[in-house]
């Protein structure tokens, strides 16, 4: 089985931002157990930056994104240096690898990143990723590391991704309140909005929302997902074992996607220009009885330059974000076009992503 799993900084550190190393030896512990066990395992962990505020005392005077690349750059080091500690302990070899958003911009960038946990995988590393903060500014950053481990997962067809916050799951209320209970169990369509919490960590960039976000976007492309405490003991055995008595909110995976689809799903922040499509055109895509491409007849206007194979934006008319699809021409061929029949069509079905949230 292979499993992403990924921890958030609350789990990680102390109330005073102080790496938590008991909590870390426990994770690793359970961690070094599945390699053991002969799963594939990708540690996506945050806790860069709250290491490096341990470290670092006067930096109020910089501006954020220099206060950022300080404390990531010092932070990392400290980090990585205490898991190889722990791991050393187990006798597992782990391979750190830090990734900016514009590494994954390109296919043949994904497709190297691929090979490259592949090859720690044979040679029995486990990989353990994080941002590259010091590099990453805004604008090039993932939302947060839910975002990087939903990309890890589908890119290398992961059965399982397991998030671990600080919190038991999505509840359906405020979990301050008495009564409120987890949500055992979303499926990847399932609107859950109105549960949503907007808070975020002292520690993290994320809330829940944008977990609950990238959870259904990685299940839609057939990868379960798990939101769990990872401060209780035993969460990734529990997870890795699918026991039903550990509480937390599953996201049932949907039907599995095509390898190219994984990574134009994660690739809108790299298209080239946007195409507007009228309300048929947009029926057609959002209906999930039936496989649509984007066709010329569908398409309002092209806004835009882009050669064939670049990555384009879908809109309707309203300015709603629709989805990411790979052009079959450039964009002096398909502005001649615009509005005609029985051509090819501008963005093939098999190259399209659509946006979950909308179907």
């Amino acid at each position: 089985m292979r499993i992403t799993i990924k921890v958030g900084s609350n789990v990680l550190t102390r109330p005073d931002g102080t790496l938590n190393v008991e909590r870390m030896e426990h994770l690793v512990a359970e961690i070094a157990e599945l390699h053991k066990a002969g799963h594939k395992v990708i540690f996506v962990s945050s806790g860069a930056m709250a290491a490096g505020r341990t470290l670092v005392k006067n930096y109020s005077h910089l501006e954020p994104v220099a206060q950022r690349q300080l404390l990531s750059s010092i932070g990392q080091v400290k980090l990585i240096d205490q898991y190889k500690r722990i791991f050393d302990c187990h006798n597992i070899f782990i391979g750190q690898i830090l990734v900016t958003k514009q590494d994954f911009r390109t296919r043949e960038h994904y497709l190297n990143m691929k090979s490259c946990i592949h090859t720690l995988w044979e040679n029995g590393v486990i990989p353990v990723v994080n941002e590259n903060d010091a590099i990453s500014v805004t604008g090039l950053m993932f939302t947060d590391n839910d975002e990087l481990s939903g990309l890890m997962a589908s890119m290398m067809d992961c059965d399982k991704l397991f998030i671990l916050s600080n919190v038991d799951g999505i509840f359906d209320g405020n979990p301050a309140d008495e009564g409120t209970k987890v949500i055992r169990e979303i499926g990847c369509r399932q609107n859950v909005s109105k549960y949503m919490q907007v808070s975020k960590s002292s520690f993290g960039r994320g809330g829940m929302q944008t977990k609950c976000h990238s959870a259904q976007k990685t299940a839609a492309s057939g990868i379960d997902v798990y939101i769990a405490n990872g401060t209780r003991d035993g969460v990734i055995t529990s997870l890795a074992n699918s026991d039903d008595s550990f509480v937390c909110t599953h996201f049932i995976a949907g039907e599995r996607i095509p390898a190219v689809k994984k990574w134009i799903a994660y690739s809108e922040g790299f298209t080239k220009a946007e195409v507007v499509v009228n309300e048929g055109a947009k029926r057609a895509l959002l209906s999930h009885t039936k496989a649509a491409s984007l066709l010329f007849s569908g398409i309002v206007t092209i806004l835009g330059e882009f050669k064939a194979k670049d990555l384009l934006t879908i809109r309707d008319e309203a300015g709603t974000y629709l989805g990411v699809g790979c052009s079959t021409m450039d964009s002096d061929k398909a502005r001649a076009h615009v509005g005609a029949h029985n051509l090819k069509p501008l963005i093939h079905y098999d190259y399209l992503y659509i946006d979950n949230d909308l179907i």
